[in-house]
């Protein structure tokens, strides 16, 4: 152990609080939460040492203790959050593919608010709903609730689009078209509240404002209105009986079950409300080893309810998670209102806990299974390309190269790299081209390999890039002979690459081009080896559109703010900041002009004038 990490564990505070680990180049590889700060962060250095494992790798690359005392642990639980989400810690319990579920969004904030599908829920807003198990579901859940509640369907803040004229979705019954003043403000809220009612749960008011609605437009002999009203009851009902498994005695409850194997463990999440089971949500934590059920079920609980928008008064638990009381006093601040953490032991809350329990143990065991099996086959894939491409060694490494261009404007060029048959996404790199004489996707390639074989530089070098300095055992290039010969002439200039296999992927017949070889080498068009090159080929061509959209985007922006007088740098980063795109910047309106940050009145409405006089508005 260094000295200064010596001198800051006898000076750690008996407070409670948050501790943070660092290492020598200041990143956060920890955060946690303790009664007492002194006796937590001390008992990681101790002979004794903790039985976790991760841990002595842990404290091997610690360089820095970081604490900051709150006044109570329901105050640290609080930070801890807040701070794991800042820094993602490598060390702490990770929610997989949280970003990746599907949600229903609300945009509250807007004029005319929205009801969306959305895998997202950081905007500030914007209502959640959710995560949902799977994207059918919530999309069958929108068009059901778009058939009773005629929210409007089109994007954007404002509704409608520029004709002025109510779309389609009108005329079918899907939209009360707001974007021709069809229905108030205030009736239109009073609609997305009803739909915030149905989704959080509260479906029996929907239900009867339905049932009475049709009773009235029946008895006024309006029965085109009333079947269109029989209608929604029907589509609302058939949403409920999908999702039928009722427990009238039971409340609002979520109830927590949990498996654990290894560095390995799943959630699931039956979420009851009003008695009846609404769905049932799937979760895989990552990092977990030597973590009891508490800490696992903390950790969890921290995470997804610090960012869903309903929790409920009572969350079952496992028996090994009981006694959570800072965890219970912070949700309850969350909701505001009393939250119980309860580890039931008979009766029908035990036996739920009991099922949400063996689920999560088959979503673990089939992660298991479905884990060694893409083992297996990337093994297989890589086995076969080596066979196939008569390689030294296995392609442990591979990068992958595509050159992207419209005629001769914003030339780019990707470079993917799959480790193990994965991406490797932090290694993903792009360029842009810069020597390019006409459009010639031969020389582009060319230049990306040449400038990709430049930056071979070591740890501690100014312009040292990880990804730049690991060597591949395999490049491959999305094109026939002419590319792969352009990428030999490239490596041909660098010593380093001597033993680095290179080919080529032409795209219409699926040949792969080995150099030396005057015919291409033919894969099975099922074979493992041509779907990982096959892979390879299409993530670095959508990377490199991306780009390249990416780049016209921003230069077409730049030519149309260096023929408007009064708009700078700074008005002219305001004003991308503010509507995202050209053409939302063109179709603005003066006063929507007038409402971009740091550009005055005067000036917006110079612009203003300036495109309407070029056409543009």
């Amino acid at each position: 152990m260094t000295t200064p990490l010596s001198e800051q564990l006898r000076s750690l505070p008996t407070a409670a609080g948050v501790y943070l680990f660092r290492d020598a180049d200041g990143d956060v590889l920890y955060v946690g939460k303790a009664k007492s700060l002194r006796s937590r962060v001390r008992s990681y250095f101790r002979r004794s040492g903790d039985a976790r494992v991760g841990i002595p790798q842990l404290i091997g690359r610690v360089a820095e203790i970081e604490t900051i005392v709150t006044r109570n642990e329901v105050e640290a639980l609080h930070l801890e959050q807040n701070l794991v989400k800042r820094h993602r810690p490598p060390f702490n319990i990770r929610l997989r593919d949280d970003k990746s579920f599907p949600y229903v969004a609300v945009t509250v904030e807007d004029g005319y608010p929205r009801v969306m599908f959305t895998r997202e829920r950081h905007r500030r807003g914007v209502l959640y709903f959710g995560p949902y198990a799977n994207a059918k579901k919530v999309r069958e859940t929108l068009d059901v609730l778009n058939r009773v509640f005629r929210f409007r369907p089109c994007e954007g803040p404002k509704p409608g689009r520029r004709s002025g004229i109510p779309c389609l979705d009108y005329h079918i019954d899907r939209c009360y078209a707001p974007c021709v003043g069809l229905i108030s403000p205030d009736d239109y809220r009073a609609l997305i509240d009803a739909v915030i009612e149905f989704l959080s749960g509260h479906t029996g008011p929907i239900q009867e404002s339905l049932e009475r609605s049709m009773q009235e437009a029946s008895v006024g002999q309006r029965f085109e209105e009333a079947a269109r009203y029989r209608n929604r009851i029907v589509a609302v009902r058939h949403l409920l009986e999908r999702q039928a498994a009722d427990r009238p005695a039971e409340g609002n409850v979520d109830v927590l079950g949990l498996a654990v194997e290894g560095e390995r463990a799943t959630v699931q999440i039956f979420p009851l409300r009003g008695g009846r089971m609404v769905d049932r949500y799937g979760f895989h934590l990552e990092g977990v080893s030597g973590r009891d059920e508490a800490a696992l079920v903390e950790a969890f609980c921290l995470e997804y309810y610090g960012s869903t928008s309903v929790i409920p008064p009572l969350i079952v638990v496992p028996r090994a998670a009981a006694g959570l009381d800072a965890l219970a006093d912070f949700l309850s601040e969350l909701r505001g209102g009393r939250v119980e953490l309860r580890a039931p032991v008979w009766g029908e809350k035990r036996r739920l806990q009991e099922l949400a329990n063996e689920n999560a143990k088959l979503a673990l065991t089939s992660e298991t299974r479905a884990r060694e099996s893409g083992r297996l086959r990337r093994i297989e894939a890589l086995e076969e390309l080596r066979e196939a491409l008569n390689l030294e060694s296995l392609p442990i490494r591979i990068e992958c190269f595509d050159v992207s261009n419209l005629q001769e404007a914003s030339p780019v060029a990707s470079m993917v790299v799959f480790r193990d048959g994965m991406p490797l996404k932090a290694h993903y790199r792009k360029f842009a081209l810069r020597t390019l004489a006409g459009q010639s996707d031969v020389a582009g390639m060319k230049e990306a390999l040449l400038r990709r074989f430049a930056r071979l530089a070591s740890p501690g070098e100014s312009d040292y890039d990880e990804s730049f300095a690991s060597l591949p055992n395999l490049v491959v290039v999305d094109g026939g002979k002419p590319q792969l010969n352009a990428a030999l002439d490239a490596l041909g200039n660098v010593p380093e690459t001597e033993r680095i296999a290179v080919v080529s992927l032409a795209k219409r017949e699926e040949e792969v081009f080995v150099p030396g070889f005057s015919r291409p080498v033919r894969l099975d068009r099922h074979s493992p080896g041509l779907q990982l090159l096959q892979r390879l080929r299409d993530e670095a061509h959508r990377f490199a559109i991306d780009y390249h959209r990416q780049r016209r985007s921003n230069e077409s922006f730049g030519s149309l703010f260096d023929e408007l007088r009064g708009v700078g740098p700074a008005r002219r980063r305001a004003i991308l900041a503010h509507f995202g795109s050209p053409e939302r910047f063109l179709a603005a309106s003066a006063d929507e002009l007038a409402a971009v940050p740091e550009l005055p009145e005067k000036t917006a409405r110079q612009v203003y004038a300036q495109l309407h006089k070029a056409g543009g508005a």
